[in-house]
C-alpha cells in the first residue's frame, strides 16, 4: 500500500495563521499596557521621588530577559538626565557590587521576583541604606518584600501560554522603564539642550544643533565698511571663502551685504571704481544664533542663499554656511 504524506497547508491558510498569531501577541501586549497605565498610582510617584533625589547614579539590575530590558532602561535614563548604568545581578555577587554606592538608587527587575541572583543585590542595598525599586509581577515575592517601592506589573500573563516565554512581561517592563524616564525628565525640567549634551552624535542630537554651534565667528567674518573700495571687498570675499561680504557701519551694525550676484550686476559699471555702499544689497537676509540649525537651513532654502550672517542686536556675530549645516548631518 502506498503511503501518502499529509498535504501542506495552502499559502493563504498559513499566512492567515501567522497573522492571527502575531495579532494575538500584539493584542495581548495592548491589553497589558492598558492595565499597566490604569494601575499606576502612589507607588509610581514614590519611585519618582526616590529617583529625583539621587545624588549618585541609578543602577538597574536583573538577569536573563529582565537583564536585557534593564540595559535598555539604564541607557534611556542615562541619555535623559540621571547618570545610570546596568549591573548584571550575577556579576554583582562576584565583585561588581562595588559599583553600587551610597547615594545611588537601584531598580531591580524580576518578573517572578524570585531570581536568586538578585538576593545579594537586595541584601547589599538593605545593608547600606540604598533605595531599592522593584519591578515585578508578584507583589508578595522575595524581591518585593525587600524593596522600598514595588512597581507591580498587572497579572496579564504571557502571550505564549504554551511555554510562558517572556513576551508581555518584558514589553510591560520596558514601557514602565520608559514611563519612569520620561516622567523623571519632565519633573527635572530636562530640555532639548540638555539632551544634546548627552546625545551629541546621534540623529536626534544632530537635529538639536543650534546656529551658534555651527557658525563661523571672530576673525573668520568677512566684514567691510561702506566706504571700502570694491577692490578691497573682492579681496575680503576671496580670502574668507564665503562668497559674501557684510557691510557694517561705524557702530558695527549690519547695513548691507555684497554677494557674487552683486558683483556680476555691477561688472559693467567699472566695478573696481565703486565703493561697497554702491554695490551692496541693503536688505540682507540674516538669522539668529539661538535658533535650531534645521530652522536656519529651512530659511536659507526658502531664501535661495548659501550663506547667512548671524546677527545679535543688529551686529553680525557669525556667518552660517548651508554646506556646514548639511555636513553636520542636520536635515
Amino acid at each position: 500500500m502506498a503511503v501518502t504524506s499529509p498535504k501542506a497547508a495552502s499559502p493563504s491558510t498559513s499566512q492567515a495563521a501567522d497573522l492571527a498569531s502575531a495579532r494575538r501577541v500584539l493584542e495581548h501586549a495592548r491589553a497589558g499596557l492598558d492595565a499597566l497605565a490604569q494601575n499606576l498610582g502612589d507607588a509610581f510617584t514614590s519611585g519618582l521621588d526616590i529617583l529625583s533625589k539621587v545624588t549618585g547614579r541609578v543602577i538597574v539590575s536583573g538577569v536573563g530577559k529582565s537583564g536585557h530590558v534593564g540595559r535598555k532602561i539604564a541607557a534611556t535614563m542615562a541619555s535623559t538626565g540621571p547618570p545610570a548604568f546596568f549591573v548584571h545581578a550575577g556579576e554583582a555577587s562576584h565583585g561588581d557590587m562595588g559599583m553600587i554606592a551610597p547615594g545611588d538608587a537601584v531598580i531591580a527587575i524580576s518578573n517572578s521576583g524570585e531570581a536568586g541572583e538578585l538576593r545579594d543585590v537586595v541584601a547589599y542595598t538593605r545593608r547600606f541604606g540604598i533605595p531599592l525599586l522593584a519591578i515585578t509581577s508578584r507583589p508578595g515575592s522575595t524581591l518585593a518584600q525587600g524593596a522600598d517601592v514595588v512597581l507591580a506589573l498587572p497579572p496579564v500573563g504571557e502571550a505564549c501560554a504554551i511555554v510562558e516565554a517572556p513576551t508581555t512581561s518584558t514589553t510591560l517592563t520596558l514601557a514602565l522603564g520608559d514611563a519612569l524616564a520620561v516622567a523623571l525628565l519632565e519633573r527635572r525640567g530636562f530640555t532639548a539642550d540638555d539632551y544634546k549634551v548627552f546625545h551629541p552624535g546621534g540623529h536626534l542630537g544632530r537635529k538639536l544643533f543650534k546656529v551658534e554651534d555651527l557658525m563661523h565667528a571672530g576673525s573668520e567674518l568677512p566684514l567691510v565698511s561702506p566706504d571700502a573700495p570694491m577692490s578691497e571687498v573682492v579681496l575680503v570675499m576671496t580670502q574668507k571663502t564665503f562668497g559674501v561680504a557684510g557691510v557694517v557701519d561705524k557702530d558695527g551694525q549690519l547695513i548691507g551685504i555684497v554677494t557674487d550676484g552683486d558683483l556680476r550686476r555691477h561688472i559693467a559699471d567699472n566695478l573696481l571704481s565703486l565703493k561697497a555702499s554702491d554695490v551692496m544689497t541693503r536688505t540682507p537676509k540674516f538669522t539668529a544664533r539661538n535658533i535650531l540649525a534645521a530652522e536656519a537651513l529651512r530659511r536659507m532654502n526658502e531664501w535661495k542663499i548659501n550663506s547667512a550672517f548671524v546677527v545679535d542686536d543688529g551686529k553680525p556675530v557669525g556667518i552660517l554656511r548651508m554646506h556646514d549645516v548639511l555636513r553636520a548631518g542636520v536635515v
